[in-house]
């Protein structure tokens, strides 16, 4: 079954919500389980039921990280029960960090295009690429953009994207993860940005058309890596 790591060490890069999103649209027709590493638990305090709170999608099991220890363990167990397995890591290079990664199979780094997400998530590739090394098993990684205008953007978040997309040795979603009120609203109002009241939200439709194009695009990722049967038929 697939393994998803989400990994950058600088904060406000997309990394718990963008994982989120991946979790919550996955449990849509699928059993999830989202590994919480990050020391600070966002996605534990997401599900923490609430009665002003919608409960996570019925498919999706958060599971608390608290121990390098316990990584791997809770890893072999979500993916031998759930088709998906994603993992929202904590924000500094640490054993926990590569003990995960060691069982990803793809790592998702999302970035802003900001030069500080920019020098941030090269240091994250060199770590992968390092981890690779060590246990002699190659890990995919991909560049996800996040927080990103979809029109009118800037000279600076055109170049900083332009230097990784021209990098041949780099592989990018073509999805960017836009800047929506929906993305954020889920922290405030629970649950999926599917269960968001467009009352009380703008913009779900297109949030929402946003995301699966993101899935859409790494179900394709993971199917060219041939992957297991659940994602074929995803």
């Amino acid at each position: 079954m697939p393994v998803i790591a989400f990994a950058n060490s600088k904060g406000g890069s997309g990394k718990t919500t963008s994982a989120l999103l991946l979790a919550c649209e996955l449990a849509e027709k699928a059993a999830v389980t989202i590994i919480d590493a990050d020391p600070r638990h966002p996605v534990t305090k997401w599900a923490a039921p609430k009665p002003e709170k919608t409960a996570p999608p019925e498919k999706l099991t958060v599971v608390q990280n608290d121990s390098e220890n316990t990584i791997i363990e809770e890893i072999e167990a979500a993916a031998a029960r759930d088709p998906f397995v994603i993992i929202d890591l904590e924000g500094v290079a640490s054993k926990k960090n590569a003990y995960a990664i060691s069982q990803a199979d793809l790592v998702i780094v999302p970035m802003k295009e900001q030069q500080q997400d920019a020098e941030a998530a090269l240091d994250i590739i060199k770590e992968l690429v390092n981890i690779s090394k060590m246990t002699g098993k190659k890990i995919p990684f991909s560049i996800l953009f996040t927080q990103s205008k979809p029109v009118a953007k800037s000279r600076t978040a055109r170049f900083i994207a332009s230097q990784f997309r021209d990098n041949p040795a780099l592989d990018c979603f073509e999805v960017e993860l836009h800047e929506r009120d929906a993305f954020s609203a889920i922290y405030t109002m629970g649950g999926s940005i599917r269960a968001l009241d467009p009352k009380q939200t703008n913009g779900i439709e297109r949030a929402i058309e946003n995301v699966t194009g993101f899935v859409a695009e790494l179900i394709a990722k993971l199917r060219g890596q041939g992957a297991s049967k659940e994602v074929r038929a995803a």
